[in-house]
């Protein structure tokens, strides 16, 4: 199973069922069914301050992801994926930036693939409304 656990104040626009069920989903598209990972709603400037530390941008974003366990690992057993960092003030569509966060968890890249990882995220965008 995998744990989902949330940290920071929930937003209104989002339930902690939906933040498990969107989280569990987005894993499994890269077939990891167990672990736990870390879902953190925060303030601009806090954002801004990881932002700024851990890719040398100025100013918050609306989402950062923060893998522990590589993407080269088995995706079989339990795995700490890592932390996602959701700044609501700065996002639009809090599902579609959760999706975006863990897909970085496990391993998908849109800078770098050929479009896959947008495609995964509008596909579960879709199947999630």
């Amino acid at each position: 199973m995998l744990e989902v656990e949330i940290v920071g104040e929930l937003p209104a626009a989002l339930d902690q069922a939906a933040v498990e069920r969107l989280a569990t989903e987005a894993a499994a598209t890269a077939d990891i069914h167990d672990g736990h990972l870390a879902i953190e709603f925060t303030d601009p400037a806090s954002i801004a301050a990881l932002n700024e530390a851990h890719r040398n941008k100025r100013g918050p974003t609306d989402v950062l992801s923060f893998p522990i366990d590589g993407s080269d690992l088995s995706p079989a057993g339990p795995r700490e994926l890592g932390d996602v960092v959701i700044c609501p003030e700065h996002t639009a569509d809090l599902r579609e930036a959760l999706i975006h966060g863990v897909l970085h968890l496990v391993g998908m890249d849109h800078e770098t693939d050929d479009g896959e990882m947008l495609a995964v995220q509008a596909t579960l965008l879709d199947a999630t409304r």
